[in-house]
């Protein structure tokens, strides 16, 4: 038993022994080395003074730092603060007698006693070298502000230059013409977007190529907006302004009877909800969208988690990996459909079943549901149950009185653009990174969809069906399509009665495992194919993604398509241009 005992006591220490040297520092995670910025180059008149700054980190906290220097002498005027873990070192360099290259190395211990280190290069002059005065260190402005500088500009040696960079990019060019010239320096925080730093750069070059330099950081910060929270349907005419903010905080319905004016420039943003309680914007048969933005002034429809702000093409913060946030945008009316059953009416997917503002479907073919233009639909596609999903854009039975162009949909989760039966006609449309099918027609739409762009469709670029009952009313068009197919499962998933006709056409960036283009060959009245090209992946054939048929389809080779679309009706207004998709198109 006393054996027993020493034994249970030896195991315990030993137990004991091994959690506290796991907790020991010795297994904390390396601290980063420190990082000392490059500054800017400039010149030093011999035997003169100058100051040069440099930013440095330090993960495990500054200790010290020392400094060398060619071509004269430096001194650290101003240290770093012990324990920081960023600051500013200022280096004072005193030129020699020569003039030519000097430098300063600046280096940077950390409590660890790590090292980082960088180097100034200077130009040593034997003429006097330019100054600049006046420039601010730092500064806050909010966005759509100005910020004012008196800048005065120090130059023996002229003519010569004041020249400014924002983030590394040129940004404006100062003539200087008199020594000690004053500049009342002027420049819009829309040198770049809200919620972000701005680093200028002033330099001044006399006609001796001498050179001084002045940095500042801006902090734009964003305007102090308006947001009205949207809880209720739109019951009476009502209009949204560009100058507010608009949350919807419901399934908010555009009732029978009543118009929905947004100006052009406006965001709306969707509070996330789920099931029953997704957040959309739903027009109800009879009611009207009247959502007309501009190329220069989009309408954005985004998420409430989205930093975004009148104004704005681009996220601050979100990407196209980003959908499912909140609903979406769905446009009823009372042109004729074609369900399953023989209705003439239904209850559109992604709404309540009770609610019968979801309904759709009719005998009006030129039914008038709006006007709607250059608007961007963003990060949608909450579902709402199983199989009952809300697209980008929802088009159930609306008429060709409606009237749609230039519609993005980015990173929806579901579907881009769906067409439930109806007559209308939609024109320019851009669908990138949604998790379904970028267009999908359904129920005997009978529109035309024309010049488009589908960037990696998450399933396939299209899903084309046809009626699902016994009415019919001629096919629908797809025409002037530009896809790049990249990781989508497909190219055109489609019913034997698929009632559509495609002309000009054009497949790029297939991988070698999407063989058949279609499903099935479509044997609908009046179903036609013209005029497609295709990029071949190496290795496959015409007839490797057509094998039913191929007397429609040519191979060209990358950028020399004849037929596609114009994507010059995307470019300044697009969440996708904004992020470089276009590039390929």
């Amino acid at each position: 038993m006393k054996n027993r005992y020493l034994k249970l006591t030896a195991a315990i220490l030993a137990a004991l022994t091994i959690g506290f040297t796991s907790c020991s520092d010795d297994d904390e995670d390396p601290k980063a080395n420190p990082t000392v910025d490059q500054p800017s180059e400039q010149s030093v008149q011999v035997s003169t003074s100058v100051d040069i700054t440099f930013a440095y980190t330090a993960e495990a906290g500054f200790a010290s730092s020392s400094v060398t220097a060619t071509g004269g002498t430096a001194t650290v005027t101003t240290d770093g603060t012990a324990d920081a873990t960023s600051g500013n070192i200022v280096v004072s360099f005193t030129a020699g007698t020569t003039s030519g290259a000097g430098s300063v190395t600046l280096t940077v211990t950390d409590k660890d006693s790590n090292t980082g280190l960088n180097t100034a290069v200077l130009s040593i002059s034997d003429s006097p070298v330019p100054s600049i005065a006046g420039v601010p260190t730092t500064a806050t402005v909010t966005a759509e502000d100005t910020l004012e500088a008196t800048i005065t500009v120090t130059m023996e040696d002229v003519p010569g230059t004041l020249a400014v960079t924002a983030n590394g990019a040129a940004y404006e060019t100062i003539d200087i013409t008199t020594d000690g010239q004053v500049v009342n320096f002027e420049y819009p925080t829309t040198i770049d977007e809200a919620n972000t730093e701005v680093t200028l750069v002033f330099t001044a070059t006399d006609s001796d190529s001498d050179v001084a330099n002045a940095d500042h950081v801006l902090v734009v910060d964003a305007p102090d907006i308006p947001v009205k929270v949207v809880d209720y349907n739109i019951e009476a005419n009502e209009t949204w302004y560009a100058d507010t903010i608009y949350e919807l905080a419901t399934r908010v319905t555009v009732l029978d009877g009543v118009t929905l004016t947004i100006k052009a420039g406006t965001v709306i943003k969707g509070q996330p909800g789920t099931g029953a309680n997704a957040t959309n914007l739903l027009v109800a048969r009879g009611g009207m969208l009247m959502a007309q933005g501009t190329a220069a002034d989009p309408i954005i429809f985004t998420s409430t988690s989205d930093l975004l702000i009148p104004g704005q093409i681009n996220s601050p913060n979100l990407t196209e990996a980003t959908s499912g946030t909140w609903g979406g945008v769905l446009i009823l009316g009372n042109a004729p459909i074609s369900p399953k059953g023989g209705a003439t009416e239904a209850a559109i997917e992604g709404i309540p079943p009770d609610d019968e503002n979801g309904r759709y479907g009719g005998a009006v073919a030129d039914d008038n549901s709006g006007t709607i233009t250059y608007i961007s639909i963003r990060h949608a596609g909450t579902n709402i149950g199983e199989g009952n999903e809300i697209n980008g854009l929802t088009l159930g039975g609306v008429g060709s009185g409606t009237t749609i162009s230039h519609v993005e949909i980015i990173a929806n989760q579901d579907d881009g653009i769906e067409f439930f039966g109806g007559n209308v006609d939609v024109s320019n449309a851009l669908v990138w990174a949604n998790g379904d099918d970028a267009i999908d027609g359904d129920q005997a739409w009978n529109g035309t969809i024309d010049n488009g762009i589908i960037i990696e469709a998450g399933d396939k670029p299209f899903e084309l069906d046809g009626p699902e009952a016994d009415f019919e009313q001629g096919n629908y068009t797809i025409s002037n399509f530009s896809i790049k197919v990249g990781d989508s499962e497909g190219l055109v998933d489609n019913d034997d009665n698929t009632n559509v006709i495609m002309n000009n056409i054009f497949f790029f960036d297939l991988s070698t495992t999407i063989t058949q283009i279609f499903d099935t060959m479509p044997t609908a009245t009046g179903v036609n194919f013209t005029n497609f090209e295709i990029v071949l992946p190496t290795g496959s054939t015409v007839a490797t993604h057509f094998p039913d048929d191929q007397s429609f389809v040519t191979a060209v080779n990358a950028g020399a398509n004849t037929v596609g679309a114009d994507k010059s009706e995307f470019t300044g207004w697009t969440f996708a241009d904004a992020n470089g998709q276009l590039a390929d198109f």
